[in-house]
């Protein structure tokens, strides 16, 4: 299974075209973050987490040639916005319609948002969509096994997901004990640390390290980053043993 970090960043704070702080101006592509999405590859499947604004940038910079599924964390549209962009694989598929997987709440979100893809009688082009509605058990897509994980994001209930040893969690201040039990001795835990001070709905820096800690990830990379967390380069160096700032592009292997 080959991971890539299709983008690692966030929609919050001074909005990118005005914001002059030296981290948005910085040379080091790793400084430059597109908003959080990871695509995982297999034989059989290729799936995306969330299609955010960027999610066409994001896989024609990877040059991404077949998607069979895309899979919802929450409806939040730096995490959906994106999902009109699954036309191109349509038609280089040859009309094969686009399995997507979420929450029954997420979907009818993404019903509203994008009703035209929904209609009975809809007209050439529009993108091809077949929807799956999902709880908090696990669940298959083709032969590769996913087991939800229910974080929350302030009052928002959101899914984090674990597939074999890899655990991606992104938008979230609270995991209970039961569902940190799903989490625990993963070889890679991808968790959202959007700053190093208070956020209402996201965790802070110190609080991400302590939870990947309890729960003895093998190897931690903190996505979700805001332009406040500070340089890639210096925040790494802080951080102890195991973990790193994750960055657009970053890729591995299970």
């Amino acid at each position: 299974m080959k991971i890539t970090m299709l983008g690692t960043g966030t929609s919050s704070g001074v909005p990118v075209l005005t914001c002059e702080c030296p981290v948005c101006l910085s040379k080091d592509p790793k400084d430059n973050r597109l908003r959080s999405s990871v695509l995982i590859e297999t034989d059989e499947v290729n799936l995306v987490i969330d299609s955010g604004p960027d999610f066409r940038q994001q896989l024609l910079r990877t040059q991404t040639k077949r998607l069979d599924a895309l899979l919802f964390t929450h409806e939040h549209k730096d995490h959906t916005a994106g999902l009109d962009d699954v036309r191109p694989f349509n038609y280089l598929q040859g009309s094969k319609y686009m399995d997507i997987y979420a929450r029954q709440n997420v979907l009818d979100q993404l019903k509203r948002e994008f009703h035209y893809a929904f209609l009975e009688s809809s007209y050439p082009g529009v993108p091809l969509i077949r929807t799956h509605a999902i709880e908090n058990k696990a669940f298959a897509i083709d032969n590769l096994q996913i087991q939800p994980i229910q974080v929350m994001h302030h009052k928002l209930p959101v899914f984090g997901y674990r597939i074999g040893g890899f655990v991606y969690i992104t938008d979230a201040n609270a995991i209970s004990e039961e569902e940190k039990e799903k989490i625990k001795d993963c070889d890679i835990l991808v968790l959202n640390a959007l700053q190093k001070t208070d956020h209402v709905s996201h965790f802070r820096l110190d609080q991400a390290i302590a939870l990947a800690q309890e729960v003895r990830a093998k190897k931690t990379f903190f996505t979700h980053i805001s332009h406040k967390m500070g340089f890639h380069k210096e925040v790494n160096a802080e951080l102890p043993e195991g973990m790193e700032l994750a960055f657009d592009g970053l890729s591995f292997t299970l």
